[in-house]
């Protein structure tokens, strides 16, 4: 159950199936305040928009300016990535991470006051509620390059892949 009553899966329950992968997500996106959200435009083309993500209470929260393009956008198709800043260089420390889902917004007013008071966001704002879909992390290790993904109701799994044509292959 999330923190707003529904239940629908909500990020303690990825939390809960995935504790090591949730915990290097979760760091990934704690470096730095600032990530990039994909959201869908009227036409279907994509969206790349800053914002920054909350993870509170179990869940993970999208704030964003009333009326904004990005809101627009998942008030019209609720599906979005969420991807952690890689951070400054080339190095990608420690890899990539990307959560994709459905958007929630919430529009209870007691719930949105009382969201802003424990946070400090400027009133007004819409606010969604991400429900993970797929949380992907992205790096490299050795030759080789390692996706690990999880979906609801699925185990994580790790592929890996060299630098060659060979298909890859699921890691322990």
């Amino acid at each position: 159950m999330s923190a707003t009553g529904d239940p629908t899966p909500s990020w303690a329950a990825f939390e809960a199936a995935e504790p090591a992968l949730a915990a290097t997500v979760r760091e990934r996106f704690g470096r730095y305040v600032h990530h990039v959200l994909a959201t869908l435009r009227k036409d279907g083309s994509p969206r790349l928009s800053g914002i920054e993500a909350d993870f509170r209470d179990g869940e993970l929260w999208l704030g964003m300016m009333p009326g904004s393009l990005k809101a627009r956008d998942l008030r019209r198709d609720p599906r979005f990535s969420l991807l952690a800043n890689p951070g400054p260089g080339t190095d990608m420390d420690g890899g990539d991470v990307r959560i994709s889902g459905r958007a929630e917004e919430v529009t209870d007013p007691d719930f949105l006051a009382a969201y802003a008071a424990r946070t400090g966001a400027p009133q007004p704002f819409h606010l969604f509620r991400a429900v993970p879909g797929e949380v992907v992390r992205v790096r490299v290790e050795g030759d080789e390059i390692r996706f690990t993904t999880w979906r609801p109701g699925r185990r994580a799994r790790t592929l890996g892949r060299g630098n060659d044509d060979a298909p890859a292959r699921e890691l322990p």
